[in-house]
């Protein structure tokens, strides 16, 4: 085996398990994912993404017709409607499960029957680069390796953590009310399991190697499927020491190395991207040194940019853009503004005001959203997402509730996300502009499922050849916004970002590209009011030819003054 691949793999281990023999450790993990001796290590900081590049998150089931699989309806419906728009699809988990619209996984290894098979989704891969979730912090309670471990035998009989009811566990960070320990009974008496998400999902004990071989395994068959973006799933609470937050522990960060390391000598161009929903600081640990997440999610996101556009007021998203990083070269931001959970409130920690913080709750409540909480180390239940769609979500402000202008609102947000530094990711039914879907949510008892609507092919087409459908309307301009994009070097995920100044009613940033032949001044008007700039403010290069990217436009006075209408974006160019 490669002596430098060895060596970087033993010094991780060892950190995680200090008390093993990790060169035995290495190399039956190098074995497990079929790395050869003379594996040559991939390109350091090297971007797997352009300007080009657009996810779309959608669950297996989202879009069906009947008498077909939906991974085959889903297909089809990528393939007729999006192939000019997006690079990358992310299906939701479409594993055999037991809660969770997904994420309690009973087999890593299988497809769900009622979505399709193996060959369907590696059919889905051939055209579209697949991301799929790695599952990694936990396992259905339903699951076989569960049942062994009730049995007390292999494999599964060591495979989940155990506390103890008498443990300090008062610092733990927890991202729901439930209790943590669970009750098990098992052929050799009472045992308590960890459960940081619920009951049906036990968490899964790495502390046991034979664990992380495991998914060494599952790793690699996903990638002899056609996966080449993994997304590691609630990975922040992988390692677990009653005693302490049991989030970001070290271990965890070595273990979020060992995979990457092993995912890209098997495959050079494969992705990581951490889902790690928590405080923006924190958050961006997971970067590493370019050697944990090659990508992670921009949770602070979605929150900032609702409170800006009800509020009127950009000061928050800018004081945050302005603190942001540049990620690093082999290294980026996903962003998006809607998924599959609600909108995450601890990534506005530090960030917005109780106060602020409240007023918002307060108007999504009363835009049809719901409030989820999670418990606090002292006992207290604190807000922990806004369970609402994104559509709903802009349909007014907090100071005059539901207005007109709740269309041009869902269209200023995302062509704010299309120009940020970073990959932009589409929820699918964001996309499609859906409302809340309060029946759905009423029939599960779930708050997610507000958000987790269904569609059946015939009625999302009719929706969208319907002109005067606000569905169409919102789809027809976001496909037109993204194709402006992905033709834009200044918008690649790594270019230049710097913030611009222009008040609290204006949100500004610019982009120039890694080459330096274009810029782009991205103007917004957050407001509900009409709004003007004075081209002087930004500095517009007087031997240049500026265009509005967006309107197709030219900017002719550049002593001049634009005005933006309400919720209106400028794209300005210097280069068609």
């Amino acid at each position: 085996m490669s002596q430098v691949l060895s060596a970087k793999l033993v010094s991780m281990l060892e950190t995680v398990y200090p008390a093993l023999d990790c060169d035995f450790l290495a190399s039956e993990l190098l074995t497990t994912m079929g790395l050869s001796p003379d594996q040559p290590p991939p390109a350091a900081h090297q971007n797997h993404w352009t300007e080009s590049d657009i996810v779309l998150i959608t669950y297996a089931d989202t879009v069906q017709r009947d008498d077909e699989k939906p991974l085959v309806t889903l297909r089809q419906f990528l393939n007729r409607c999006l192939s000019d728009s997006i690079s990358a699809v992310h299906i939701l988990p479409f594993f055999p499960y037991s809660s969770d619209d997904g994420f309690s996984v009973m087999d890593y290894l299988a497809v769900n029957e009622s979505h399709g098979n193996w060959e369907d989704v590696e059919a889905i891969a051939q055209d579209f680069k697949l991301m799929a979730d790695l599952v990694i912090n936990h396992m259905s309670a339903r699951s076989r390796w569960f049942e062994n471990f009730k049995r007390r035998i292999d494999p599964g009989k060591d495979y989940f953590f155990e506390g103890n009811p008498k443990d300090d566990l008062s610092a733990v960070v927890r991202p729901r009310t439930s209790p943590l320990l669970t009750s098990v009974h098992t052929e050799d008496g009472e045992r308590y399991v960890w459960c940081t998400f619920s009951e049906d999902q036990v968490d899964l004990n790495f502390a046991n190697p034979q664990v992380l071989i495991e998914f060494a395994a599952i790793v690699r068959y996903y990638l002899e499927r056609g996966v080449i973006i993994f997304r590691l799933d609630a990975v922040a609470f992988l390692w677990k020491e009653p005693g302490t937050p049991s989030i970001h522990l070290q271990q965890t960060h070595e273990l979020i190395k060992i995979l990457r390391l092993l995912i890209e000598h098997h495959s050079p161009d494969a992705v990581v991207i951490t889902e790690t929903n928590v405080p923006n600081r924190e958050n961006l640990t997971y970067f590493g040194n370019a050697n944990e997440a090659h990508v992670i999610y921009n949770f602070s996101l979605p929150p900032l940019l609702i409170n800006t556009l009800v509020t009127g007021d950009c000061k928050h998203l800018k004081t945050w853009l302005m603190s942001m990083p540049p990620a690093q070269m082999g290294t980026t931001y996903l962003n998006f503004i809607a998924s599959h959970d609600g909108v995450g409130m601890r990534p506005t920690d530090g960030l917005l005001s109780e106060e602020e913080k409240q007023r918002l709750l307060k108007t999504m409540e009363s835009f049809g959203g719901k409030v989820s909480f999670r418990r606090t180390p002292d006992g207290r239940d604190q807000p922990y997402e806004i369970n609402i769609a994104l559509y709903d979500a802009l349909k007014g402000t907090s100071g005059n509730g539901v207005d007109h202008w709740q269309l041009q609102r869902f269209i200023c947000a995302h062509t704010v996300m299309l120009a940020l530094e970073g990959i932009p990711a589409f929820y699918i039914h964001s996309l499609l502009a859906k409302e809340n879907d309060t029946e759905r949510m009423e029939h599960t008892g779930r708050l997610r499922s507000i958000n987790r609507s269904q569609w059946q092919l015939a009625d999302l087409e009719q929706e969208l050849d319907n002109p005067l459908s606000h569905h169409s309307k919102a789809y027809q301009e976001l496909k037109r916004l993204i194709a402006i994009r992905r033709k834009q070097p200044a918008f690649h995920p790594n270019a230049t970002q710097f913030t611009l100044h222009l008040g609290l009613k204006l949100f500004g940033f610019w982009r120039q590209s890694m080459r330096r032949e274009q810029s782009v001044f991205c103007i917004h008007n957050i407001s509900d009011e009409l709004q003007q700039v004075a081209l002087s403010d930004i500095n517009l290069i007087g031997t240049d030819h500026w265009i509005d990217l967006i309107a197709g436009t030219a900017i002719s006075d550049l002593s001049g003054c634009i005005t933006l209408k309400p919720y209106q974006s400028v794209w300005l160019s210097n280069r068609d």
